[in-house]
């Protein structure tokens, strides 16, 4: 079948880019479709055979920095999806945590939403959002919010199956489209990071950017309390190899925010690297607790240090992190895909 693929936009290389690897690896003939492209952000990464596809832009990465920052260009982003020409492509699959899914749907195509999880920013965590933005930020948001809460219901009904990359997600794609999905987990290069070899670094680590609900604030009041060591990476701060050697040289990640998935805890316990997670969203799908790590229960300081504390009392296998970890696999993802997608089109 003539193929699609559509991602929100490809400006840097995180889960949602690693996922649209995974499905081009799948389909090699695909063409790529993106509200804005900017291939310098690539490089050397581990997914540059995704440019062998065309790639194709909206109008978006021809306004002034609309490559670089497409997000600015929200409100203008549904009009800018549904501006995309998919004439003669009979199966559409698309990687959306923003707004891409609404396009013009080519009569007698179908189209496979792997949605990351509904706009947070419209949805579940808007009132977080609106608290850390600049005035310009809550002016935008009070004046194009109910808009683009509308858009995003509408370009729903575009879409013929979704499938969500947890059930964490699942359950909002219920609440917010009011539509069933099937649970297929991201693919995580479990094996690249199980390569590591295990040592004993006598720190702890926290991976992620530096954004608010991430929550590195609390790992870090926690092990300042504590008095233990916290190394902090992530947000383009280091390469995957340096990421790996840390993974493996740390006592612990420390997992403090609530995520859709979250890629860096199957990461770390690829690498033999046991997680102390808060115990909400992707955490509890990817963490066995007692096994693997260790859930706190709050978002507080007192609660993330009595889980450190817990966890110092008892001795972690490598091995059981390993295992558990290859649940999450590249091969795993893609068969379950080309199951899903199979299904679709019948």
């Amino acid at each position: 079948m003539r193929t699609a693929l559509l991602h929100y936009w490809l400006t840097n290389l995180r889960g949602g880019e690693k996922v649209l690897a995974a499905l081009a690896a799948m389909f090699p003939e695909a063409d790529i479709f993106t509200h804005a492209y900017m291939p310098g952000m690539f490089g050397e990464s581990s997914v540059a055979h995704l440019w062998g596809h065309r790639v194709g832009e909206t109008f978006i990465a021809r306004l002034p920095f609309g490559r670089r920052h497409p997000q600015a260009y929200l409100p203008l982003l549904p009009a800018a999806a549904r501006s995309l020409r998919l004439d003669g492509y009979e199966l559409i699959v698309s990687s959306e945590s923003g707004p891409i899914k609404g396009i013009r749907k080519p009569k007698g195509a179908r189209h496979v939403c792997y949605c990351h999880t509904p706009m947070r920013y419209l949805w579940d965590m808007h009132d977080d959002y609106y608290r850390s933005a600049g005035l310009g930020g809550r002016l935008a948001m009070k004046l194009f919010t109910g808009r683009l809460r509308r858009e995003d219901l509408k370009s729903a009904e575009a879409v013929d199956m979704f499938v969500a990359n947890s059930s964490f997600v699942a359950e909002r794609i219920r609440r917010v489209y009011g539509r069933e999905s099937t649970v297929v987990y991201p693919p995580v290069d479990v094996g690249f990071f199980g390569a590591a070899e295990r040592t004993d670094g006598g720190y702890y680590l926290f991976v992620g950017a530096p954004v608010g609900y991430k929550r590195r604030d609390l790992a870090e009041e926690a092990c300042r309390r504590m008095g233990r060591r916290l190394v902090s990476a992530g947000g383009g701060s280091v390469d995957d190899e340096e990421l790996r050697r840390l993974y493996a040289g740390a006592r612990a990640l420390i997992f403090p925010g609530v995520e859709d998935f979250g890629i860096v805890p199957v990461e770390a316990q690829a690498a033999g690297t046991p997680v102390i997670a808060f115990g909400k969203g992707g955490a509890l799908e990817t963490v066995k607790d007692g096994e693997t790590g260790l859930f706190f229960g709050e978002q507080t300081v007192e609660s993330l240090c009595g889980a450190i504390e817990a966890f110092e009392g008892r001795p972690w296998s490598p091995a059981l992190c390993r295992a558990n970890a290859g649940r999450f696999d590249v091969k795993r993802f893609s068969a379950e895909m080309a199951a899903v997608l199979k299904g679709a089109c019948a």
